[in-house]
């Protein structure tokens, strides 16, 4: 139900603007616009004004902040984010509501036009060229968005590592994948998200969406996350080598490609014996009870050679860290690139993660 009580014309338009969405507001946008929620980017859009405000609370938007909204849909979380005075920048793979949201925004809140971009493109081939306005931004954005389930994780590692100065996000998700986002050290579902997540910072679940508010309604809960990224960063250069970030993260692959199995198995022909002395860690223990931190240390008492580094071993002396990670990301995301995943850094090679995920919810 809608928060706001909207006089409407003989055409059934609003009468009075700065309203947000309700259901029969979805509704009929959908069917003017001739759009039904498709699988292929897993639509379901958010039909009530008390959740999409409870995700800018959440997300501490204020005004004047600027606001990167992945998959904004039909509109309801974009405009309580204008509402709550966001400078915002949506980014939508689906061509026709891309098109279609200047529109909503001009007829449900029309003094906030001018604080809108719209970009067609899918979120994962983001570079900082293709949005210069917070590439160039002497001050950080926020991401807040209702992710794409089935591409979540990689979507906010790849935009953390090509926008440095993306400082925290508030994403909705499926709840598990918020579960293994946020999980810590022990925990059944921490994971390779989980520490290549607190490379950057810090997540954290700050709460449960029901399925009523979404038209149609998913067959799966949903859950919100938390996100602030760390003051000092530690994509730091190795002390002999040149690929600190694909470094570590070589080693959260392999040490999570074979969960079950300890260090010392599991990193076996990677990691040299004395690494393990080196960094205080003990090798009986397995990948799961490991910190970021503790990776890095492993990745630090290493050597920086071929096997554990073998994206930065391939290429010129030149190639920067930075471009080493964004490159093994498109890979994995196999989106625009047409690259082959890699065994070794495929996000979706992690079981704990990927069973039972289901495509719902990119568009808010």
């Amino acid at each position: 139900m809608n928060d706001t009580t909207v006089n409407r014309d003989a055409d059934g338009k609003p009468e009075e603007t700065g309203q947000l969405l309700g259901a029969a507001d979805i509704r009929r946008i959908a069917a003017e616009a001739g759009v039904s929620p498709t699988k292929k980017y897993g639509q379901n859009f958010v039909i009530d004004p008390g959740t999409v405000r409870r995700i800018v609370r959440e997300a501490r938007v204020q005004p004047g902040d600027h606001v990167l909204e992945v998959g904004p849909g039909l509109g309801s979380l974009t405009l309580a984010l204008l509402e709550a005075g966001a400078q915002v920048h949506a980014v939508e793979i689906d061509p026709t509501l891309a098109q279609r949201l200047p529109q909503t925004v001009r007829r449900f809140m029309p003094q906030a036009q001018d604080r809108l971009t719209v970009l067609r493109a899918d979120a994962l081939t983001l570079q900082p060229q293709s949005m210069p306005a917070l590439a160039t931004a002497d001050h950080r954005f926020a991401l807040v968005a209702n992710l794409p389930y089935n591409v979540a994780t990689p979507i906010v590692l790849t935009l953390l590592e090509r926008f440095a100065n993306l400082e925290s996000f508030l994403v909705m998700v499926q709840r598990e994948v918020a579960d293994r986002l946020a999980a810590t050290p022990g925990s059944k579902v921490y994971g390779t998200p989980s520490v290549k997540l607190a490379w950057y910072g810090e997540a954290k679940r700050v709460g449960l969406v029901g399925r009523n508010v979404f038209w149609p309604a998913p067959n799966v809960d949903s859950a919100l996350v938390a996100f602030h990224r760390a003051a000092t960063s530690r994509n730091q250069p190795m002390p002999a080598g040149e690929c600190a970030q694909a470094h570590v993260f070589a080693l959260i692959d392999a040490a999570f490609g074979q969960r079950r199995k300890t260090l010392h198995a599991a990193l076996r022909g990677i990691v040299p014996d004395d690494a393990y002395n080196l960094s205080g860690i003990d090798c009986r223990r397995r990948g799961e009870t490991l910190t970021i931190g503790e990776f890095i240390r492993l990745a630090q008492a290493c050597p920086p050679d071929a096997s554990i580094c073998p994206v930065a071993a391939a290429r010129p002396a030149s190639s920067s860290a930075s471009t080493v990670q964004s490159d093994r990301t498109m890979a994995v995301n196999g989106v625009a690139t047409g690259l082959q995943p890699d065994p070794r850094t495929d996000l979706r090679s992690d079981p704990q993660r990927d069973n039972g995920l289901a495509q719902r919810g990119n568009t808010i």
